[in-house]
């Protein structure tokens, strides 16, 4: 409840680390960029509406925190902040970056979700040594041709945005680890995404894709990829050359066969091929034979599936004369009308980690995930624990900015009024002191 910083803090000349997280403070003190000698500031959650002019004075500063405030631009000089590291911006109310942040070429973490971007400059690609941009939740409609030249970069996180295409310089980025692009306008993948030798995610859910490309097939390491809720119509054959693919889901899409190479992803544990329909017909009739040379532990056919894996018979297309498994469920009825809406948004994929029974299946709500880990991956832990920025929950979530916008604004009226209401009793009394004397 520290609702203001005294002016006289400047005189902590050997102050390194500062946090002031979820506080009632609307800024910070003139003088506090005379604290020299700062490594570390968090001010996450205060309802900060600007920053210093003169914050570039911070130049030991190695983290800067400003999560969850009201800012809506950044003066020049935090391109001074030359030992800056980490940088987070998220949650903020941001329309414009400005180009100088290019200049900040120590930074490794740069996290510009939810505010209100619709580009980024170019000089963001002078960041050699950033290792994760986040640009989630932004109105950014492409992305620079510059970012390629971010080589260090082993995470991008574009989610919610409205991108159509990616640029083909992202096949330069050969450290990239991790690529969200989830709940875009995406209608076609670049063929340099192959170049990602290094991907192990590629999240693509909920975009406008119509298929993907046969480089995906050069991703080796790639472990997880979730393409749900597109428009595909058809998967290349160069699927199967994803040799690492633990998790491949492209539930509700168009899908009328699956490759048989698939089965050359030996690694593969979970298959998400439900709700592959268009309106009311059926289009995927029946799965490769191949399936069954695969480790699977999870493989989803129909909308409301309640066991994680069936039992298949073998047969032959009639019309090929392939041999074919097929089940019950193949070819699928459609779905009753009204109950698209209600289908879980990932899938059952997560029961798996948490090893859930089937009785208490339909009575779990399925949240969105976009990474599957196994309980015997225990190096994820060990490499969290390597990462340079943890970004910690502050005590208000994001809904509440609003609010408490609202409240300051009235706090800042009554204080106003306040004020008026003291003028005006001065005015009173002075007029009854002129009048008692005469």
């Amino acid at each position: 409840d520290i609702p203001e910083i005294p002016e006289s803090i400047s005189f902590c000349r050997a102050l390194q680390i500062a946090d002031f997280s979820g506080n009632p403070l609307t800024r910070l003190p003139e003088s506090f960029p005379e604290l020299q000698n700062l490594t570390c500031l968090s001010v996450n959650d205060i309802s900060l509406q600007a920053l210093p002019e003169n914050i570039g004075n911070l130049y030991n500063l190695a983290s800067l925190e400003l999560r969850e405030n009201l800012l809506t631009y950044l003066p020049e000089s935090l391109a001074q902040l030359q030992r800056l590291e980490e940088l987070d911006l998220g949650n903020n109310e941001l329309y414009h970056l400005p180009e100088t942040i290019g200049a900040l070429f120590n930074l490794k973490d740069l996290w510009l979700d939810g505010n209100q971007l619709a580009e980024i400059p170019q000089e963001v690609g002078n960041l050699k040594n950033l290792l994760c941009l986040d640009v989630s939740e932004n109105k950014l409609e492409c992305l620079p041709e510059e970012i390629s030249g971010l080589t260090s970069l082993t995470d991008l996180l574009v989610s919610q945005n409205l991108l159509q295409v990616l640029p083909d310089g992202i096949g330069k980025l050969r450290r990239l680890s991790i690529l969200k692009v989830d709940q875009n306008k995406l209608i076609q993948l670049t063929d340099s995404i192959g170049d990602c030798e290094s991907l192990t995610e590629l999240v693509l859910t909920e975009n406008q894709l119509q298929s993907l490309p046969k480089s995906i097939g050069k991703l080796k390491k790639l472990n997880n990829l979730n393409a749900d809720r597109n428009k595909l119509t058809s998967l290349p054959k160069e699927i199967g050359g994803c040799c690492s693919l633990n998790v491949f889901s492209v539930r509700d899409n168009r899908l009328s066969r699956i490759p048989s190479e698939i089965s050359q992803a030996t690694e593969l544990h979970v298959l998400d091929v439900a709700g592959n329909r268009q309106e009311i017909f059926v289009l995927l009739t029946y799965l490769p034979l191949s399936l069954t040379t695969l480790k699977l532990k999870a493989l989803w056919l129909s909308d409301n599936q309640s066991q994680p894996l069936l039992t298949f018979q073998t047969d032959t297309d009639p019309e090929t004369g392939e041999k074919i498994l097929t089940c019950v469920l193949l070819p699928q009825m459609p779905s009753e009308p009204g109950c698209q809406d209600n289908l879980p948004r990932c899938g059952a994929l997560e029961s798996l980690v948490n090893e859930m029974s089937d009785e208490t299946w339909n009575e779990r709500a399925v949240n969105r995930v976009s990474a599957i880990r196994f309980l015997e991956d225990e190096k994820d832990e060990e490499d969290n624990e390597m990462r340079t920025l943890l970004r910690r929950a502050t005590p208000h979530p994001g809904e509440l900015k609003n609010m408490k916008k609202t409240v300051e604004n009235l706090r800042n009226d009554m204080n106003a009024a306040k004020g008026l209401d003291s003028n005006k009793n001065e005015v009173n009394n002075a007029i009854d002191r002129v009048t008692t004397s005469v």
